[in-house]
C-alpha cells in the first residue's frame, strides 16, 4: 500500500517538474537545474525500485546515448554556425542537451529515438506554423517522451 502511495507521488514529482521544464523553457527559453535534478533522481529511484519498461543497464546507456548524441550535435551545429556568421546564437543549449539525457535515463534507447523523433517533427510543425526561427525544445520533448513512454509500456 505505501509502496503504491510512493509511486504515485514520484510519478507527481516527475510531473510537477515537466511542467515547469516546459514552462520555463516556453516562457525564457531556459531550463533550471533546480527542475532537472529532481526529474532525474525520480527517474532513478522508479527505475532502481519499481516495475519500469526500463532497466538499470538500458536507463544507464540511455541516459549516456542522449546526453553524448544531443552534445556532439550541438558542438556541430554551433561550429558550423560560427564559421558562418560568428553573431549566430548556439541552436542547442545545455539545459536541452541536459534534459536529454534524463529523457534517456527514463526511457532507454528505444524510446529515446522515438521522443525525439516525436520532438523534432511537432517543434519543426511549430517553428512551421508560427513563423519562428528559434523554438522551445523542451515541451516537445517531454510531449514526445509521454507519447514515447505509452509507446514501449503497452506497445511494444
Amino acid at each position: 500500500m505505501f509502496s503504491q502511495i510512493f509511486f504515485i507521488f514520484l510519478l507527481l514529482c516527475a510531473s510537477f517538474c515537466a511542467f515547469h521544464i516546459s514552462r520555463s523553457d516556453f516562457r525564457r527559453r531556459i531550463i533550471p537545474d533546480v527542475y532537472l535534478f529532481p526529474l532525474m533522481l525520480t527517474g532513478l529511484i522508479l527505475i532502481s525500485f519499481y516495475n519500469w519498461p526500463i532497466d538499470i543497464s538500458g536507463a544507464t546507456i540511455g541516459a549516456t546515448f542522449g546526453y553524448f548524441i544531443s552534445a556532439f550535435t550541438g558542438f556541430l551545429f554551433d561550429s558550423y554556425l560560427r564559421k558562418h556568421n560568428p553573431d549566430a546564437v548556439a541552436p542547442i543549449g545545455m539545459g536541452d542537451i541536459k534534459l536529454i539525457g534524463i529523457g534517456g535515463l527514463w526511457l532507454g534507447t528505444t524510446g529515446l529515438s522515438i521522443a525525439l523523433i516525436i520532438a523534432c517533427l511537432t517543434g519543426g510543425l511549430w517553428a512551421r506554423i508560427k513563423h519562428q526561427r528559434y523554438i522551445p525544445f523542451a515541451p516537445f520533448f517531454i510531449l514526445g517522451g509521454i507519447l514515447s513512454l505509452i509507446g514501449v509500456t503497452f506497445l511494444l
